[in-house]
């Protein structure tokens, strides 16, 4: 821990730096991040360490045109004590720049891999006959009322007995679009519509992203076509973390980060020679790649402030104190960082770092009213009117009966927060682990239950208008209900199955969003073909019985149709 908790970041009035000043924890990768004033008006940089010396390095700006960072040429040692120099010139005027932090010591025991696939059972998953390769979960909708929100739900599954990764259903609940990972046991978390580069994309963390250059996690950006467009890593050495990525309207990125450092627990019970799980949020230029900010709880949140046990804080279980799990951007530009184990929100200044409130834990800085009190909570999100939304999970360890979504009204001249809204499902739930809570248009409430593998949508009157689930060995992280259109390049796919005189076609095009029909072609050769059935699309696969079933060596081909009939991809012809 640093000798004094929550210093500003912000020095000579004009530049935020990191690592943060006084730190003892910045990675030997680091780089120096001074955000604030364009490139230009930095010089004399200087970066020295205790042990490994002066340090050389490129002085590389940032797109946004506020600030650089440099980047050393080799990497510091862990332990050492880092000096910073630099000057500020700007109106004819310089001003000089100086901090110092330390490198921490990494724990280095090994990272956390994927999770490995429980024996199949074919109940819990999905089958098609034109695409045998996939099988998604099985989705069981419950409960679809008028008043349920258009859009389709997002959600990224794991822990099955069937394919894990990103997954879009219809706004039925009926399965759009899955991608299945590889290799067996990779993951994907956090599913989400965002904007990037003035378009529609879709979004997801994964856990390994093999590329050329790297085998470890990273968060992928697609088109509307369902290609890879970009991949996003973390900075200064580390791995993104599943709990947040989010695309900001200036063309950066803020990420979730969590990262074992050798740490002395004894004043909290814990091992002289332990290890604590430091968790931290950067802020990435994502066209160069560069950190323009960093922030981590072990600079700001005492030890002291966690509902979890030092023990064994070992370094195979660090010590997982703080477990951030959410960062918003405040109407004031403010970030809003959630912590799972702290029991708390807290609003930081993005320019100094400095904590401005806590909402929750044990030095909440406001009264809380009843029915207010987190426990474990995820997602973290200020509303448009300033109220507070939290997916509350209550457990683990159980401390409410029940899991359940939460809206809070702050006074902050009189430091009050104020229950105004809570959901919970019938029959109740628990969980343990992830969640969320989404504030739709209309004011209903899309929430992915985490670790209980359900999807929900609530009216305003706590009325229940979607209901959905998987099988019970499934989770996912978050859950969103977004519009999306997708047009795969793939064609779609197509399948027959014979029964005697009669036969039936199986169509599908995983991802694509606007077929609202199918039609059925048939004939001698590829060349020559005609109509010869067709079908409202019935979910993913739709089944086509044909009058007839065709010549045996005959050709078949399906067209995917708009709502106007217009033909919006067409498979390759088979031989039927």
């Amino acid at each position: 821990m640093p000798d004094t908790l929550d210093r500003s970041a912000l020095l000579a009035g004009a530049v935020t730096v990191s690592p943060l000043p006084g730190s003892r924890d910045a990675s030997p990768l680091t780089q120096i991040s001074l955000l604030g004033v364009p490139a230009g008006e930095l010089s004399g940089i200087s970066v020295t360490g205790s042990r490994s010396a002066r340090h050389s390095g490129r002085v590389l700006p940032y797109s946004q045109g506020d600030g650089a960072s440099f980047v050393p040429a080799r990497p510091f040692k862990a332990g050492e004590h880092v000096t910073v120099r630099a000057t500020i010139t700007a109106a004819g005027r310089t001003t000089p720049l100086a901090y110092s932090f330390d490198i921490a010591v990494p724990d280095t025991f090994g990272e956390a891999g994927g999770s490995s696939t429980p024996a199949p059972k074919p109940r819990d998953y999905q089958s098609f006959h034109s695409r045998p390769d996939l099988k998604p979960p099985t989705i069981t909708v419950t409960a679809h009322a008028s008043g349920a929100s258009p859009g389709d739900v997002l959600l990224a599954p794991y822990s099955g007995p069937g394919q894990y990764g990103p997954m879009i259903l219809d706004e039925n609940g009926a399965l759009l679009w899955f991608k299945p990972l590889s290799p067996a046991g990779a993951r994907a978390a956090d599913l989400s519509v965002q904007s990037y580069e003035g378009k529609q994309v879709l979004a997801w963390w994964q856990d390994p992203l093999v590329t050329a250059t790297s085998r470890k996690a990273g968060i992928v950006i697609a088109d509307s076509a369902y290609h890879q467009i970009a991949v996003v890593r973390a900075g200064n050495g580390y791995q993104p973390d599943l709990h947040e990525f989010k695309i900001t309207p200036r063309g950066t990125a803020l990420i979730t980060v969590y990262d074992g450092v050798l740490c002395n627990l004894s004043a909290l019970g814990g091992p002289a020679d332990g290890a604590v799980a430091d968790t931290l949020i950067q802020e990435v230029d994502l066209k160069t790649g560069l950190v323009r900010y960093e922030w981590h709880s072990l600079d700001h949140v005492a030890l002291s402030e966690s509902y979890v046990s030092p023990r064994p804080g070992s370094r195979k279980e660090p010590f997982d104190y703080f477990h951030v799990n959410s960062i918003d951007v405040t109407r004031t530009g403010d970030l809003l960082i959630d912590a799972r184990n702290t029991w708390a929100a807290y609003d930081t200044d993005p320019r100094t770092g400095k904590v401005r409130w806590r909402l929750g834990g044990r030095r909440s800085s406001f009264k809380l009213g009843p029915g207010t009190v987190t426990a474990y909570q995820h997602d973290a999100r200020e509303q448009p009117d300033g109220r507070i939304t939290f997916f509350d999970n209550g457990a683990t360890p159980k401390v409410h009966p029940q899991s359940r979504v939460i809206e809070l009204a702050l006074d902050t001249r009189a430091m009050t927060a104020t229950l105004l809204r809570r959901d919970e499902h019938r029959p109740s739930l628990v969980a343990g682990s992830q969640g969320n809570m989404q504030v739709l248009p209309g004011g209903n409430w899309l929430v992915g239950w985490g670790q209980s593998p359900y999807i929900s949508e609530f009216a305003p009157s706590g009325q229940l208008l979607f209901d959905a689930h998987m099988p019970s060995t499934y989770q996912s992280y978050r859950a969103y209900r977004q519009a999306w259109s997708g047009q795969p390049t793939t064609p779609p796919a197509i399948a027959l199955q014979r029964a005697g005189a009669r036969a039936t076609v199986y169509a599908s095009w995983n991802g694509a969003s606007t077929v609202t029909s199918w039609r059925v072609l048939s004939g001698p050769s590829p060349a020559s073909l005609a109509p010869v059935g067709a079908a409202p699309r019935s979910g993913f696969e739709t089944a086509i019985t044909l009058a007839a079933a065709p010549a045996r060596g005959s050709w078949l081909s399906v067209q995917a149709l708009s709502a106007t009939g217009a033909v919006l991809g067409t498979s390759p012809a088979r031989r039927g």
